[in-house]
């Protein structure tokens, strides 16, 4: 279904893309399918998210063969977040979907996404059944870190749940009122809160392409998750100074005590090199936590945008 400029759309598809120029004829293909059997009107935002191939050229090219396409050209590569970002303050619909264009995210979802929607729910979570096709190291790091947030954290990010999901004009509203710049979204979305229920799928496998999600960049979105919504971190460092100044003056008395009754022994090298060796690691570490906490501070005292827009087609 069309709808003209002055009327709102029932449904926005909000799509990302960094390097997907093998995928999104494709991606279109069938997403146009789920649309017009659901025969709602829409509109399908792609964020070009500085790619280095010929991404924006297929972008360019399937406004061209179907409806209701907008596109939003960064200046750059911003990430993800700051892409979905995007996606979301253009999005006009009465309900807004982010998805992928690698077709892992299954379109047909769309549709109960809606049938829930229409049951009252706010938020329609997609939630992957397993993780079979995701590398070991994946599986195990994703585990640990939802059982870390979710110990440090008064936010409950949801496991297994990514980017897909429907959300209500509303909750996306609400979203736009938070105005961080280092934008960690999964936990963006849960902290706004709203009625919320999940439905499942399973994860296809990728249509072309490979993910730009590395280990060092699963590192970084794991350390982003972890200092958005907890402090934590600092908190423990400051419980690890008082048990190691406890264990100090312990150590001390007993050198006290053993030198007023059995005499001056002279100390080892050894065991003075391990202590020093010790409380400067820890040091280091306890440093390095509150320097992660004071980087956030500062990239966020800058108010720096969190896109830049090149141009809207």
């Amino acid at each position: 279904m069309e709808y003209h400029k002055n009327h709102v759309p029932e449904i926005s598809l909000v799509c990302p893309c960094f390097n997907e120029e093998e995928v999104i004829e494709r991606f279109m293909q069938e997403v146009n399918v789920v649309l017009n059997e659901i025969n709602k009107s829409f509109e399908i935002i792609f964020i070009n998210d500085g790619s280095q191939d010929h991404t924006m050229d297929e972008l360019l090219s399937v406004k061209k063969k179907y409806k209701n396409i907008k596109i939003i050209n960064l200046s750059r590569n911003f990430g993800k977040e700051a892409a979905l970002t995007a996606g979301l303050d253009k999005a006009q619909g009465e309900v807004i979907i982010p998805i992928d264009v690698d077709l892992q995210h299954p379109p047909q979802l769309i549709k109960e996404f809606l049938l829930k929607w229409e049951e009252g729910y706010d938020v329609v979570l997609a939630k992957r059944k397993s993780r079979s096709t995701e590398s070991f190291f994946k599986k195990i790091s994703a585990i640990l870190f939802y059982k870390f947030h979710y110990s440090i954290s008064s936010i409950n990010v949801p496991e297994n749940v990514g980017d897909y999901r429907l959300m209500t004009k509303k909750v996306v509203d609400a979203i736009k009122k938070l105005p961080e710049n280092q934008r960690f979204m999964k936990g963006l979305f849960a902290w706004v809160g709203f009625r919320t229920t999940t439905v499942e799928y399973e994860v296809a496998d990728r249509h072309a392409g490979t993910t730009t999600f590395g280990g060092w960049k699963l590192w970084n979105f794991a350390l982003e998750g972890i200092t958005s919504f907890s402090t934590l971190p600092l908190r423990i460092w400051f419980y690890i100074g008082i048990i190691i100044s406890l264990i100090s003056f312990i150590y001390g008395s007993l050198i006290i005590l053993k030198t007023i009754f059995l005499g001056i022994d002279a100390p080892g090298y050894a065991s003075t090199m391990t202590t020093i060796l010790f409380l400067g690691g820890v040091q280091l570490v306890g440093i390095g936590v509150l320097g992660e906490y004071i980087g956030r501070i500062y990239m966020e005292s800058k108010r720096r945008p969190t896109y830049i827009i090149e141009a809207e087609y």
